[in-house]
């Protein structure tokens, strides 16, 4: 909404007159009004006066508090709208990141050294439903591997898990929830279907966890 130098916007000065205006309206229409309130502070007593300056006042009162209402309402509109022109540059800002940072997994350069790793991401941006599930079990090992290098005992990784605890795997949480879908992977077969947003999903918490201990 446009505003002039003194910060008045266009909108406030048309209420402000169609206010005056509904205001001059009513005066012009009712000019008894001030014969009663004339009438009521130099005379005696007259009821029909006193509810006719009542019935004044409560308009006057009704036309300030209707403008009020509708003001904080064009406020709260302009308010709503900078906030979603805020998110969308927020939502775009992230989108472009997030293609930047899919792009260069899919290129391979800037992610990791770890060759397995690489793989992972191969797999897992592959245009193949089957890749996406080696990405996971892929994944699965090379947590099992660093669950060996950090000394947790254990003929498999379930078992490393269970014998790990928050204090001496902080990751334990999050490692199991992945290990329980290459689970399903591994004994459901073809009948688990996973998504190519799932399984970017699942391999996302892996790479939390390798990046925590610097596996990756």
């Amino acid at each position: 909404m446009k505003r002039n130098s003194g910060g008045i916007g266009i909108f406030e000065i048309i209420l402000a007159a169609l206010a005056l205006i509904v205001l001059a309206i009513f005066l012009f229409k009712n000019v008894g009004f001030f014969i009663d309130i004339k009438n009521f502070f130099t005379g005696g007593v007259d009821y029909g006066a006193v509810g006719n300056v009542v019935k004044f006042i409560l308009t006057i009162l009704t036309i300030f508090f209707l403008t009020i209402i509708a003001y904080c309402a064009v406020r709260l509109l302009e308010i709503r709208k900078k906030e979603h022109e805020h998110l969308a540059r927020e939502i775009a800002e992230y989108a472009h990141k997030q293609s930047e940072t899919e792009r260069k997994k899919q290129e391979g350069g800037g992610v990791s050294d770890n060759s397995r790793w690489i793989k992972v991401l191969e797999h897992t941006f592959s245009q193949n439903p089957a890749d996406w599930k080696l990405a996971i079990i892929e994944s699965d090992s090379m947590l099992l591997d660093l669950m060996e290098q950090m000394g947790f005992k254990g003929e498999n990784l379930g078992e490393k898990l269970k014998n790990a605890d928050q204090e001496s795997f902080p990751s334990l949480t999050r490692a199991w929830e992945v290990h329980t879908i290459r689970n399903r992977i591994a004994h459901e077969g073809l009948a688990f279907e996973v998504s190519n947003f799932e399984a970017k999903r699942v391999v996302a918490i892996y790479e939390q966890i390798f990046r925590e201990y610097g596996y990756i």
